[in-house]
């Protein structure tokens, strides 16, 4: 049979175009995107964040030098941050079709729905490829409760044009607490529903308490074991949160923030018996799907490793390498770290702490409260604080933790000692700029 392409990528993001990037030299490429070309992460997602988050934290890292030479703390001047973030990623869409554009690879606005394992209707046009990979990526989650209309989103977060007064996040997960740490320090009064105890569960507990405590010192005010069970829009942007827990308290706009769900559903993947999770589509250790022409590729897809975008990346250069018979062997990932940007910033990479606490005959837990340490104290992060998780046997680092104004600066280094089984004596035989926070390695060993 003849195909109209080689291979059709669903997504225009950075998971799919890795797939599409790494097939153009050798295949007849098609990108299907059915929002902004460049996907979640650059238009709407981490790249604006951090944007943001880079100036709030520039703000409170002032206020940290108050006795200190900068008595004068700055004022976060919203429309102006705005326009700054705008500067970045209004370019975003048009940049990213120009560089397919130029790369030769073709690419529709449109949202696609499968026929058959082979061939999809986008708009009114019927196309056809050897191989279709979906890299559709999630969205957000609106919880099914009266009056959910009134809910925005994270998209509507990093694009207000002004900061409400009074804020709400149903959620503690990374999206909350992420942007309810740039509210808050912007100025806002901010509040957090969470249904359980919990905050950022995929982390230690006793790091995200530390972080629940800093964060409560900024001001934001945590309903924890609380759901959010009506909504009731009123008039002048406000908002009545009803709650199973307290009484009902008016705020000026509440976002969804209780996680996101694969983006899968105007995809027909029922129709052509793909089978699907809760989590995302179902691939075995080569990302195919099961039917045999259709793969799927970053947060769409069920996984146990973190949905990030460099994992994306990292998943669509496997799959362009599979299909063109580079590799034959099992998707294999590295040691994958994650950050939370939360103002501090909360970091893990490798074997976690639950793991190694079950097996104490093969890992050692180091717990290092680092506040004091040269590199903290200079810019005054009092609670800095990590944790090293070694192998006995090797004496090789394999897990970290780290709660610090630069985590993620720290927990790359850590990730780089994971990933190439650096042992303790070549982690100190070189020699690093100092001071600096790599010059502190040698002293987790």
């Amino acid at each position: 049979m003849a195909f109209d392409y080689d291979t059709i990528v669903i997504g225009g993001g950075p998971g799919g175009l890795a797939v599409a990037y790494g097939l153009n030299k050798h295949q007849k490429v098609l990108v299907v995107e059915g929002n902004l070309w460049g996907g979640t992460c650059p238009n709407f997602g981490c790249d604006p964040k951090k944007m943001l988050y880079g100036v709030v934290e520039a703000k409170r890292q002032v206020a940290r030098y108050q006795t200190s030479g900068l008595p004068a703390e700055p004022k976060v001047d919203w429309s102006a941050m705005m326009a700054f973030k705008r500067g970045y990623t209004e370019k975003i869409p048009t940049g990213t079709e120009s560089g397919l554009k130029g790369a030769g690879i073709d690419h529709i606005n449109g949202i696609a729905k499968f026929i058959d394992g082979h061939t999809l209707k986008v708009g009114s046009q019927q196309i056809t490829g050897q191989q279709i990979v979906i890299a559709t990526g999630e969205t957000p989650n609106i919880p099914d409760i009266p009056g959910n209309k009134a809910f925005k989103t994270s998209t509507d977060f990093l694009d207000m044009d002004r900061l409400p007064q009074k804020i709400g996040f149903v959620g503690a997960g990374y999206v909350a607490i992420e942007l309810a740490n740039i509210a808050a320090e912007a100025g806002a009064e901010v509040h957090i529903f969470q249904h359980n105890d919990r905050l950022l569960r995929n982390f230690p507990q006793s790091y995200t308490e530390r972080l629940k405590t800093i964060l409560t010192d900024k001001g934001i005010h945590f309903h924890m074991n609380t759901n959010v069970t009506a909504l009731e829009a009123g008039a002048d942007d406000q908002v009545k949160v009803v709650t199973d827990n307290d009484d009902p308290l008016v705020l000026n706009a509440i976002f969804a923030a209780a996680g996101r769900r694969p983006n899968l559903d105007q995809l027909n993947l029922d129709g052509i018996g793909i089978t699907v999770a809760n989590q995302g589509v179902k691939v075995d250790e080569h990302l195919r799907t099961n039917v045999p022409s259709v793969y799927a590729i970053g947060d769409a897809i069920a996984k146990s490793v973190p949905k990030l975008t460099p994992v994306s990346g990292i998943e669509g250069r496997y799959v362009a390498s599979f299909i063109q018979g580079e590799t034959t062997a099992p998707i294999h990932y590295p040691a994958i770290p994650h950050t939370v940007f939360a103002g501090p910033e909360l970091a893990q990479v490798g074997v976690s702490l639950a793991e190694a606490k079950k097996e104490p005959e093969r890992y050692v837990i180091s717990d290092h409260s680092v506040g004091a340490w040269y590199t903290y104290h200079r810019i005054q992060d009092k609670d800095a604080h990590v944790t090293t998780i070694m192998d006995k046997a090797s004496g090789k680092l394999v897990g970290a933790i780290v709660l610090a104004v630069n985590a993620e600066e720290l927990i790359n280094d850590f990730s780089e000692l994971i990933t190439h089984g650096t042992s303790a004596k070549d982690a100190t035989d070189w020699t690093p700029v100092y001071p600096s926070v790599t010059s502190d390695l040698g002293y987790f060993y």
